[in-house]
């Protein structure tokens, strides 16, 4: 696999921050040609050190004002590739987490409120084979968002 180099860094630290930037700034921010990012924004796509671009969207202004954490404890671990299919079946459901510790998974869920969320947890997630047990926790404010830093290998 190809390494990325202080250059690729200093492009992941632009576009982390804002996806939607011209190429020709980045380029001009680093001090190289437009076609010199094209190729290696296109070259970290390809090694699959950039996946995926999109916008956020804020769940809160389609109506989803309560958002979720779900510790699923199943009847065995190995029913996990039984039971993630069933949670793709929610569309509430935005993350999946196959952990260590008191879960067998943690999931992450929007309701619109506390009555949508009991109706999803009892009537969906609960009635899912192998689920044994769930403890939830409301999320009362989303305090840090980010992506991961992007660091020199020798620091």
């Amino acid at each position: 696999m190809e390494k990325i180099d202080k250059l690729d860094r200093q492009i992941l630290n632009i576009i982390s921050r804002n996806a939607r930037i011209p190429f020709k700034d980045v380029a001009e921010e680093c001090g190289v040609s437009r076609a010199a990012i094209h190729q290696r924004v296109q070259r970290m796509i390809d090694m699959n050190v950039i996946v995926g671009s999109g916008y956020h969207i804020n769940p809160k202004i389609l109506g989803y004002n309560t958002c979720t954490y779900i510790g699923v404890k199943l009847e065995r671990g190995s029913m996990y590739k039984d039971v993630v299919p069933e949670f793709e079946k929610i569309p509430e459901v935005v993350e999946c987490h196959f952990t260590t510790g008191p879960y067998t998974l943690l999931i992450k869920l929007y309701a619109r409120d506390n009555e949508h969320l009991m109706e999803l947890l009892n009537s969906q997630i609960q009635e899912i084979e192998g689920v044994t047990a769930t403890e939830t926790l409301i999320s009362l404010r989303q305090s840090v968002k980010r992506e991961i830093p992007i660091f020199d290998v020798a620091e």
